[in-house]
């Protein structure tokens, strides 16, 4: 994309936004399965070599800088959120080539008042010579 024009870039960055605005619904997080033991000295999940009671499916995300841990009742629930945390995926993987087009456009793109094909005139260097004395 060195050679690409500033027209390109905007096209580019144009396609960028469509692509957002149809992604739909999205949220950040991961999915894991955790197999919880009831801490009933009794029961079969106390023994080591037993593998506890049925494993959850749990939610985990990050809110407010406090990791917040929601657990998905059914397989239906785990596939909608799994749906959602690769859109989300998606979302990332976009706008960071959102951030990198919008930085090569304002490279490219000219300020206000400059000219865009107006090469620089040469200063005149004075001589190192020194001009001799009378």
């Amino acid at each position: 994309m060195s050679d690409t024009t500033l027209s390109d870039l905007l096209d580019i960055r144009g396609d960028l936004l469509r692509q957002v605005s149809q992604l739909g619904d999205f949220q950040p997080g991961s999915v894991t399965t955790v197999i919880r033991r009831c801490g009933k000295p009794n029961c079969h999940c106390a023994k080591p070599a037993d593998a506890g009671h049925n494993p959850q499916v749990q939610l985990t995300q990050k809110r407010n800088g406090k990791t917040v841990t929601r657990t998905l009742p059914s397989s239906a629930a785990v596939r909608k959120v799994e749906k959602e945390i690769a859109t989300f995926r998606r979302f990332q993987a976009l706008a960071h080539d959102l951030v990198e087009v919008n930085q090569k456009i304002c490279r490219l793109r000219p300020f206000e008042g400059q000219e865009q094909n107006t090469p620089k005139k040469k200063r005149w260097k004075r001589s190192s010579r020194k001009s001799p004395t009378k």
